[in-house]
């Protein structure tokens, strides 16, 4: 269950960020709001969830290009 509002969640700020990516044309942004969506699907475990999603939540502000 902890896994299903984790992806929840990761799936809605993941919008964000596509839909900022987009709009900002900033393809960090982009590709990680897609990541967001789309891992989830792939993971089972609420612990490699939550280490993925919080990289990925992390890399537009960590990675400057």
């Amino acid at each position: 269950m902890n896994a299903f509002i984790a992806a929840v969640f990761f799936g809605i700020i993941g919008s964000g960020y596509f839909l900022y990516g987009r709009k900002a044309q900033n393809w960090l942004a982009l590709v990680c709001g897609v990541l967001l969506c789309a891992f989830p699907y792939f993971v089972d475990s609420f612990l490699w969830t939550m280490v993925i999603g919080l990289v990925l939540l992390a890399a537009p502000f960590v990675i400057t290009l």
